[in-house]
């Protein structure tokens, strides 16, 4: 039975698998094109998650400085509020000590003070003169604590004044400071949020094209089962081929064995000398239907 069928379909087989693996190699460039694209997207989208992170820690920071600017703030302005009370009280004093304020100058009754205690202390008195002295010396010294009190009084609001006016270029810087990082603050959220809508594009788009890469990878399917099929076909032919061969070349043995035999035992009926080949072919035969 001839094998040249087969031979011409094993060779009409091997064509189609070409094909096919042209087809194969055809997808997964296809393939590799859409994942590709996609992994150069998830890149681009992992680098925008690290400035987004990057960014809400920056607005956090922010957020947490205008607190405590705020905080500051908050605090200089009670300190503003309690010594602008605290005026308002000494100043409230003052009017009370201004009402008893003597008619004598401080310089006067400091002179007159001073003038008693040298006699109190240097002059003999008597009992009665004494006390008297002594009297006025409480009488002066009380007029004389009115005009210290009204210069403490003075002073502590001239300090509070002073205090105060700090406090409100303090409390100015601060709220300066406090706008600036509220503003920063703002851009900073304005970026995230763009960053954040920029990075939901890409990973929409990211992953369209691992959808593409997915359905491409699914067209390889029909073509791998094809080919696994058409293989296995191709394998099954080669059996059969290499098997009728065989057979063939087997049988074509048989036959030249068989004339060879032939050939042999009429030379050796002519009495003719064989060839060692001849003679052991004999031999095989002659052992053969012994057995």
């Amino acid at each position: 039975m001839s094998t040249q069928p087969k031979t011409q379909r094993i060779t009409e087989l091997t064509q189609k698998l070409s094909g096919l693996e042209e087809q194969k190699n055809q997808i997964n460039a296809e393939a590799a094109e859409w994942a590709g694209k996609r992994d150069e997207l998830n890149e681009q989208f992992r680098s925008l998650r690290t400035e987004i992170t990057e960014l809400k820690n920056e607005r956090d920071t922010l957020n947490a400085k205008v607190k405590e600017l705020k905080q500051q703030r908050e605090k200089a302005k009670e300190e503003i509020c309690t010594k602008i009370e605290e005026i308002k009280k000494s100043r409230n004093e003052i009017g009370v000590y201004s009402k008893k304020k003597p008619q004598k100058s401080r310089q006067i009754l400091q002179k007159e003070l001073e003038s008693i205690e040298w006699k109190i202390q240097t002059t003999p008195l008597s009992l009665q003169e004494d006390r008297e002295l002594v009297e006025k010396v409480k009488q002066l010294e009380t007029q004389l604590g009115i005009y210290k009190k009204l210069e403490e009084l003075n002073q502590k609001i001239l300090e509070l004044q002073a205090e105060t006016k700090t406090s409100k270029i303090n409390n100015t810087v601060w709220h300066q400071k406090l706008t600036d990082n509220a503003q920063k603050s703002q851009e900073t959220h304005k970026k995230m949020l763009q960053k954040i809508e920029d990075s939901k594009g890409l990973k929409t788009e990211a992953d369209n094209f691992h959808k593409l890469f997915v359905q491409t990878r699914e067209k390889i399917k029909p073509i791998q089962s094809e080919f696994l099929r058409i293989s296995d076909k191709i394998k099954q032919l080669k059996g059969e081929v290499q098997e009728a061969e065989e057979k063939k070349r087997k049988e074509g043995e048989q036959i030249l064995r068989e004339k060879l035999e032939k050939q042999a035992r009429e030379k050796l009926k002519r009495g003719e000398k064989l060839t060692w080949e001849e003679f052991q072919l004999l031999a095989e035969k002659g052992m053969a239907t012994q057995d």
